[in-house]
């Protein structure tokens, strides 16, 4: 089983992503060069921000996976910002069908982080208790919208200018009222095993909450018993 990651994040998801792969898929090991894939391994790589992951790091994708010819999936890692994630998958659907592509047994597999991957970061009940005292700005926010309680997926983008930029800033703020930091580039606690369990607790607690981060796990999921049914075939 072999995958090749473009995610959409320049810093964020080239940091989160592997770790979390590391806790949930321990049998898959990343390579640093496409062309090192031989069994049970990964590689990712950034495509640069959206819109440019679906057209120079996907055209970039397509033709490494048929130099390779030995990657079973193409996985898309992109925000739905302030699209609906069926309008986000099906304009990415639409723009692979359009560019004919033929990849012959590597399958396409398209994660959707609504609204981004903060808004999943959002989930954790964990380091975010807003029975305990906070200070303002956070305050606000729990008053505007409390992710401890409901879907931080719905939630919406208070007087900012898009949803990306309140729910990072949300996340920030959270971060900070723990002592802790979170950056784009050094998302810090982020990426420990303890705070993927929360955000795997979370779903488990509430089944309707973030469901895209759902078909994240399920896709992860789906590799592993793929990987051990291979593994007792041979």
């Amino acid at each position: 089983m072999n995958i090749y990651f473009l995610v959409e994040g320049n810093s964020t998801e080239k940091k989160i992503y592997p770790k979390w792969l590391g806790y949930l898929l321990p049998e898959l090991m990343q390579v640093k060069y496409h062309d090192q894939v031989q069994k049970n391994n990964y590689y990712l790589i950034s495509g640069k921000g959206y819109p440019a992951i679906l057209h120079d790091g996907l055209d970039n994708a397509i033709d490494k996976i048929k130099e390779t010819n030995n990657y079973d999936y193409l996985v898309l890692c992109l925000d739905a910002d302030e699209e609906t994630v069926n309008e986000r998958e099906s304009y990415i659907e639409n723009l692979i069908q359009g560019k004919n592509t033929n990849l012959g047994d590597t399958k396409i597999k398209i994660i959707i982080q609504n609204r981004c991957i903060e808004t999943w970061l959002l989930g954790n009940r964990k380091i975010f208790d807003s029975r305990q005292p906070i200070e303002s700005p956070l305050s606000d926010y729990v008053n505007y919208y409390d992710v401890s309680q409901y879907d931080p997926e719905k939630m919406g983008k208070y007087n900012m200018r898009n949803h990306a930029d309140f729910h990072l800033e949300y996340v920030q703020k959270i971060f900070e009222a723990r002592n802790i930091s979170y950056t784009k580039k050094f998302p810090g606690d982020a990426m420990e095993r303890y705070y993927l369990e929360q955000l795997q607790k979370r779903v488990q607690d509430d089944s309707t909450h973030l469901e895209t981060f759902q078909n994240f796990l399920s896709f992860c999921e789906t590799l592993k018993k793929s990987m051990v049914t291979n593994s007792d075939v041979q």
